[in-house]
């Protein structure tokens, strides 16, 4: 019987998924390939932790050289995340003739290009289900299921921790930071939540996407990245009133000038599917020619739903190996010699509708002045909205425009930002009417 032996370099949250997934599905396993699955050993800066697995004969070590470079390792999965030492070490297993299976998606986002040439030049497999969306297996619909589409639109919710705040805030509603502090409470949130909240967790995983649907590795700077952070309850209250909810979203369109890449907090259509995704779940929704757009939904991290992620590509591996083929499919979908370099659009030439909130003082004249702003920028005004009161500081005056450029709108709030009416920094967030 052919068997398979397997290093892990990492031993978190998801690493000890992998590893009872290993341990408790071999027979499962087996039966799927053909191939025995044996975990050989882990490596991790604390060995000396319970994890509350019976590892049996499973070697448990601080030396990383003992996955990495080892004779009786032929699969390294790598969950340690980050760039380095992370690209160090999955170059090193590549070039010792080892595949491997990465979680970690910074490092593909990034390195992608980079480690997939030394993946083709080595002949060996290097696979990343687990990088987006944890157990959903969009990945594999794009490398695989849609490989006959042209693919012009990829968007959803990838990420569950602002997925989550955001939900709790309309709910509630409660504020930004409360809801924060009981998403962090909760374990949703991390201590520090930048990254996700930011929006670069979504953006890594916007990158990977676009690599495989367009067949073009947009450099990680190229994608124009905002987070939820400014997102106010007043945002939330008026969205919900005009039949909208906020989602933060990963948008990749394809055109033909180019590529339009962002993570942006966006109004959906409350009826929408996009909407109707709540709590710390994922969607994700793919356009392309033949097909029509098709959603995919799910967990999108979680120490289960990612490792299940994980073990789909070393069951793809074990499965190529039955058939004496690698690189059955290759890792972003296209062929190496066929990737290409595509224009990606600067953000003050996208277009759109937007939603703009300001905090004005409740005097005459100040909505002539802000329209006047508006009307220098060429910006038609779709819907004005304004509820307060002459006895407090400023009020929430919100607008709709129609149609214009990103460059259109930030001009006019930087120039609104300088009316003496206008009490605190303009906000906006786009409008995506047409997602489903």
């Amino acid at each position: 019987m052919q068997e398979l032996r397997v290093g892990i370099l990492g031993f978190g949250v998801v690493g000890r998924g992998v590893a009872d997934l290993l341990l408790t599905r071999t027979a499962l396993l087996l039966q799927r390939t053909g191939v025995a699955l044996r975990l050989v050993r882990i490596a991790t800066r604390t060995p000396e932790r319970d994890r509350g697995l019976e590892l049996g004969s499973v070697e448990v070590t601080r030396d990383l050289q003992r996955v990495v470079a080892a004779d009786d390792i032929d699969v390294v999965i790598e969950l340690i995340g980050g760039l380095e030492p992370a690209k160090s070490l999955v170059l090193e297993a590549l070039t010792n003739g080892k595949h491997v299976i990465t979680a970690n998606k910074a490092l593909i986002a990034v390195h992608g290009a980079e480690l997939t040439a030394r993946a083709a030049a080595v002949g060996r497999e290097l696979l990343f289900e687990a990088a987006v969306a944890g157990a959903i297996p969009v990945i594999k619909v794009l490398r695989e299921g849609l490989a006959a589409n042209q693919i012009d639109q990829i968007y959803g919710i990838l990420n569950g921790t602002c997925n989550y705040i955001l939900t709790a805030m309309r709910e509630k509603g409660a504020a930004f930071a409360d809801v924060l502090k009981e998403a962090q409470a909760k374990g949703f949130a991390e201590a520090d939540p930048s990254f996700d909240i930011d929006g670069i967790d979504a953006a890594h995983k916007l990158a990977i996407l676009a690599a495989i649907g367009f067949g073009s590795f947009p450099r990680f700077d190229q994608i124009h990245v905002e987070g939820i952070r400014h997102i106010s309850d007043v945002d939330i209250a008026w969205a919900t009133e005009m039949g909208y909810r906020i989602k933060l979203l990963g948008i990749a369109k394809r055109d033909a000038e180019g590529l339009e890449l962002r993570v942006q907090p966006t109004l959906v259509p409350e009826a929408g599917m996009v909407a109707s995704v709540e709590g710390v779940f994922n969607a994700v929704f793919i356009r392309g020619d033949a097909a029509g757009t098709t959603m995919y939904y799910g967990r999108g991290a979680g120490e289960r739903p990612t490792a299940s992620a994980v073990m789909a590509d070393l069951v793809d591996i074990a499965r190529n190996g039955q058939a004496a083929v690698v690189q059955r499919v290759a890792s972003f979908s296209t062929l190496p010699s066929y990737l290409s370099s595509q224009p990606v659009r600067e953000a003050a030439e996208w277009r759109g509708e937007y939603y703009l909130r300001l905090a004005v003082a409740d005097q005459p004249g100040v909505l002539a002045e802000v329209t006047a702003v508006l009307a220098r920028q060429q910006i038609s005004i779709d819907a004005i909205h304004q509820k307060g009161r002459s006895d407090v500081a400023a009020v929430p005056l919100i607008m709709v425009t129609h149609e214009t450029t990103e460059g259109q709108v930030r001009a006019a709030l930087a120039a609104m930002e300088q009316l003496e009416a206008v009490r605190e920094p303009p906000r906006f967030i786009r409008i995506e009417p047409g997602f489903v």
